[in-house]
């Protein structure tokens, strides 16, 4: 299987879509809950059009992207097919994970991104993962955060919002700093966006609930993906594992939540099986 370092590496750029429970509406959470694709990484190249329609049928009703080219679409589909598709499927998108060349100030290419973000409907055009080179000094962290602020004023003004997900190595301490902190001070709520993944942050030690605290706002979308009880560097389905995200989602308002994107980087159960219990995991339990 495909891990996602694996992926990064060979595509350029890292790794949700969303049901909403008929009440939503007047519950306290006013968000969405979706599902990040690369969950079905393995599937979506073979039959992009047969995956699409099986993430509807298990109760989603949003998607966010990844792996999109100029060149190949989203896996051999342009994006004004995808976006076909989705509708067809009575699905929407939300966002999208990017190789945006931010980090080397590309800007050719995050119009790319923009344009694929603004054809398929997404709000968000988010950074998915940041190589090492780019991150070895306090000054190198310094340098991308400067190259955010351009790229998210440019995005600004073509009408998305850019944003960044972390891994684990945002929290680790660089030359007195940490890469999450100076992204989150260092840029503006109004045009940048750090999606929270839970599972990365509990994974590096840290709390949650802290990050949100301390930078309050700031997290539009977050992913809700599970830690294996017995074995903490692998996935289960949401609920199963020791992440308590009633917690967490009971600071959405303080955190700014928009979109709760699902997201499984790997399986003990077959795919889909899978994202359908954590689909009515969300519904039933964590949204009730």
């Amino acid at each position: 299987m495909t891990t996602r370092r694996q992926f990064l590496s060979n595509a350029g750029l890292l790794t949700a879509g969303a049901f909403l429970a008929p009440h939503m509406a007047s519950a306290k959470i006013n968000a969405k809950a979706g599902i990040q694709l690369y969950t079905l990484r393995e599937q979506l190249p073979k039959d992009p059009k047969g995956v699409i329609a099986k993430v509807a049928q298990a109760g989603y009703k949003e998607v966010e992207t990844f792996g999109y080219s100029k060149a190949n679409g989203f896996w051999g589909l342009s994006a004004s097919e995808f976006s076909q598709t989705l509708k067809a499927n009575g699905l929407t998108t939300c966002s999208g994970h990017y190789g945006t060349g931010v980090e080397t100030g590309n800007m050719a290419m995050l119009d790319e991104c923009i344009e694929a973000a603004k054809v398929t409907g997404q709000e968000y055009v988010i950074i998915p993962y940041l190589g090492d080179q780019y991150r070895k000094t306090a000054s190198d962290i310094k340098s991308f955060v400067e190259k955010v602020n351009k790229a998210a004023e440019h995005a600004k003004n073509a009408g998305v919002k850019l944003g960044y997900h972390n891994h684990n190595f945002e929290f680790t301490n660089v030359g007195g700093t940490t890469l999450a902190d100076e992204l989150l001070k260092g840029t503006s709520k109004a045009n940048f966006s750090f999606e929270m993944d839970i599972y990365w942050v509990v994974r590096s030690g840290q709390d949650p609930i802290q990050w949100i605290k301390k930078y309050p706002g700031r997290f539009q979308l977050v992913h809700v993906k599970d830690m294996d009880k017995g074995q903490p560097e692998l996935n289960t389905e949401i609920g199963k594992g020791s992440i308590d995200f009633k917690k967490i989602v009971a600071e959405a308002k303080l955190a700014g939540i928009q979109h709760y994107v699902v997201e499984q980087e790997n399986f003990k159960i077959d795919p889909y099986i899978s994202i359908t219990e954590s689909a009515k995991y969300i519904k039933n339990t964590l949204f009730a």
